[in-house]
């Protein structure tokens, strides 16, 4: 048992911090506010290969899992530049991809997610389903060799920057006239496809978006994997997207708590540094035990998903989600404590981040939905809901 990371990605870590502090808080912050999006930044992390670390070798990939592309999302955050759309690109879609599409699809799509080229977005909550996804109405019927896809989807993140979505939907069963989840590839600017920019009160590179769908024509090949697999395909999206989300959230305490420190250092009242005060030396210290404790069950869930335990990824993974939006959002509040006024002034680059680190509590799962799974699941306790 291994606590230590291996050397490749220390390195890769390293790497990935280098450029992203080349860009800074500012870059992200001012591309925020302006309404713009990190594209340069995504670029350049796609040409050097950093985006496409767990697409597979033969496709242009580094070949290897989603701990160093948990690893990367990490990096990009504690450097005060997140990406939303790592969580959902490189992640979910093109994981899902990999392991379930056509070779068709494979040779079409997954060289771009390995350079960067390619963005995907993923289409699976509803305004009327919630955390129930199996309220999903979104609906494809066969029309010859066809489908025809009609639904709605809500808060999508980064659709105006995506080539397509990924879209959860269902199919009728032929056998037993229920709906079963199937996955669509659905390029954005197919007719009938439409989408809507919903306003957020974030201050976030990353948009949110309403998806409307009216008869939307695909080709058969559209189609992800089998019919009858989709809900095998679902949760190997699933977990590598709280896996992410975890090193999201892990990432942004970081730059929150490495933030606070030196604040704590730098900044006297009375004569001497404030950090030399317990009422924020332990505050600090509290929130660097959590964030420690958040990134090794991140770590776990990254490796248990990569060695093929997709059940015991799944618990581990929400667990890692639940932590480290936690400590994000304690991380955040002290940072901004330790600051006093000047941790909302935006020249220090926290008080955006009180709203953003709330996400987390959210998205991509309820709070509440993880402390379900784990009553159920890992204490055997009757189900909740």
């Amino acid at each position: 048992m291994e606590f230590v990371e291996p050397v490749e990605r220390q390195e890769l870590r390293k790497a990935v911090a280098d450029l992203a502090r080349s860009y800074g808080h500012e870059y992200y912050a001012e591309k925020a506010r302006g309404g713009g999006h990190t594209t340069e930044l995504w670029d350049e992390a796609g040409r050097l290969g950093y985006l496409g670390v767990s697409v597979p070798e033969e496709y242009g990939g580094g070949g290897a899992g989603i701990g160093d592309l948990a690893a990367v999302c990490e990096e990009f955050c504690a450097a005060g530049t997140p990406m939303l759309l790592m969580v959902v690109s490189p992640a979910i879609c093109a994981t899902v991809i990999a392991r379930y599409g056509t070779d068709e699809q494979k040779k079409q799509w997954l060289p771009g997610f390995a350079n960067g080229s390619v963005r995907m977005a993923f289409g699976i909550t509803e305004p009327d389903a919630g955390s129930n996804s199996h309220r999903i109405t979104t609906t494809a019927r066969r029309d010859g060799s066809d489908w025809i896809l009609s639904g709605r989807k809500v808060f999508i993140s980064g659709v105006d920057e995506a080539d397509a979505v990924l879209i959860v939907g269902r199919t009728e069963d032929a056998k037993t006239g229920r709906l079963k989840p199937a996955l669509y590839i659905v390029p954005t600017d197919t007719p009938g496809f439409e989408y809507k920019q919903i306003p957020m009160d974030l201050v976030s590179a990353d948009k949110q978006f309403g998806l409307f769908l009216d008869d939307v024509r695909l080709p058969a090949e559209a189609l992800v994997g089998s019919e009858d697999a989709a809900i095998a395909q679902l949760f190997a999206g699933l977990n590598p997207e709280r896996i992410m989300g975890a090193s999201f959230s892990v990432g942004i305490a970081r730059y929150a708590l490495a933030k606070g420190v030196a604040y704590a250092k730098e900044r006297s009242v009375f004569g001497v540094p404030i950090g030399s005060h317990q009422g924020l030396a332990h505050p600090l210290a509290q929130v660097k035990i959590e964030l420690e404790l958040a990134k090794l069950m991140t770590q776990k869930a990254a490796a248990l998903y990569d060695s093929g335990d997709d059940f015991g990824a799944g618990e581990a993974a929400n667990m890692a989600k639940y932590a480290g939006a936690e400590v994000a959002i304690r991380a955040v509040d002290q940072a901004v404590q330790v600051h006093g006024g000047n941790g909302l002034a935006t020249e220090y680059g926290l008080g955006t981040l009180l709203g953003a680190v709330r996400v987390g509590r959210i998205a991509p799962v309820s709070r509440e939905m993880v402390l379900n799974f784990v009553a159920q699941h890992s204490l055997g306790l009757p189900k909740s809901y």
